[in-house]
């Protein structure tokens, strides 16, 4: 078995930012507009009026101040509220592959290496662009890369199961390097219309490069001392868009076709899951909490990394040892705890440990245990 490292990372940024205060002005005149189409069954008592949000709700409710996003127009726009993005023709290279290659080129760069070093793409995130050919195949030809190429799906979890795939692989021997890559187009399906959950999630790409230690050359290594994944079924978090929706005659637009979730019940259900886990794993590896220099966790709510972090050391820690990214990015599903361990790694010394761990529907927990080369 070879000793396995990650060495480098890639992060695509969008070029626009919608802020809390944009995002409300937005959704409210939305609510005006729907309010004053349906006045007259509003007033008969056979429809609800809709309610304004406001940004002391979203700041308090989740920690988010801001998100970026590919597309903005069409999103603040209240006759349409979600992106407007350009069908691509088959031949061009798409939109998921582009921000993809983007951060993939930063992240071999980072690296030391080249496209054609890397054996295996592992395209996982929320959603695909399309159901095939598989992204990773197109990111994989975008790149020029070689190997194969494959897309994984376990919603906000994707990035850490892929890691322990990339790991698997490479310290068997039957990959040298993996790259993993995770575009995250949320704004494609967050549902905007919904005061509980307009505000959650932002765009993003992040890349990862996972090698063989005696191949690497990066200044900068992080050696994977082990992975560990788990899932247990739950519809508190759930998307019912799919292939089959046609052949059932549903309605495209209905409310399950996008984002939804029972909030409290996912803080309430999935603290403890994922406090749990990440000490559970560090106990197999007789690692204490506390002997952990920072936890890169999942960006989906602030409260929630909070009292993981609270269950896990015994008490209160700051952004030094679980860095929030949360406020600039918003919840950026799959690559949320990437960014944080992107952003927020380059203080730490040799020998110092740090666990990337991310949780979301499934519910799914991943967590990848590290140490600084």
């Amino acid at each position: 078995m070879h000793s396995v490292v990650i060495s480098g990372t890639g992060l695509y940024q969008p070029p626009h930012v919608i802020t809390n205060a944009e995002l409300v002005d937005s959704f409210n005149r939305y609510v005006d507009l729907q309010n004053a189409e349906h006045a007259e069954a509003i007033a008969a008592g056979t429809r609800e009026a809709l309610v304004h949000s406001n940004v002391e709700f979203i700041e308090k409710a989740s920690g988010i101040k801001q998100r970026y996003v590919i597309e903005k127009e069409g999103v603040l726009d209240p006759t349409r509220m979600y992106p407007r993005f350009e069908e691509r023709a088959d031949d061009q290279l798409s939109l998921m592959a582009e921000i993809a290659v983007d951060a993939a080129r930063k992240a071999l760069a980072a690296a030391g290496k080249k496209p054609e070093d890397v054996d295996a793409v592992f395209c996982s995130a929320a959603n695909m662009q399309r159901a095939y050919p598989a992204m990773a195949v197109e990111i994989q030809q975008g790149l020029g890369a070689g190997g194969y190429g494959f897309d994984m799906n376990v919603a906000c979890s994707s990035a850490t199961f892929a890691l322990e795939q990339a790991y698997n692989a490479v310290r068997s021997g039957a990959s040298k390097c993996v790259l993993i890559v995770n575009p995250e187009i949320t704004s494609a399906h967050l549902e905007w219309k919904d005061r509980d959950c307009h505000f959650i999630f932002g765009d993003v790409c992040t890349a990862i490069v996972v090698e063989r230690a005696d191949l690497a050359t990066a200044p900068e290594q992080w050696e994977i001392l082990g992975t560990k994944l788990a899932t247990q079924f739950s519809n508190n978090i759930r998307n019912n868009f799919g292939f089959m929706n046609k052949a059932e005659d549903s309605d495209p637009d209905a409310r399950d076709k996008t984002f939804r979730q029972e909030g409290r019940k996912v803080f309430k259900e999935v603290v403890p899951i994922a406090a749990a886990h990440i000490e559970h794993h560090l106990a197999a590896l007789h690692i204490q909490p506390n002997d952990v220099s920072r936890y890169w966790l999942h960006q989906a709510n602030l409260g929630m990394n909070q009292l993981v972090i609270k269950k896990l050391v015994g008490g209160e820690a700051g952004a030094e040892i679980a860095p929030l990214i949360l406020d600039t990015y918003a919840n950026t599903a799959s690559a949320g705890s990437v960014i944080a361990f992107h952003e927020h790694r380059a203080n730490l010394k040799q020998g110092d440990l740090g666990v990337i761990c991310s949780f979301g529907a499934g519910y799914s927990v991943g967590s990848v245990i590290v140490k600084k080369r």
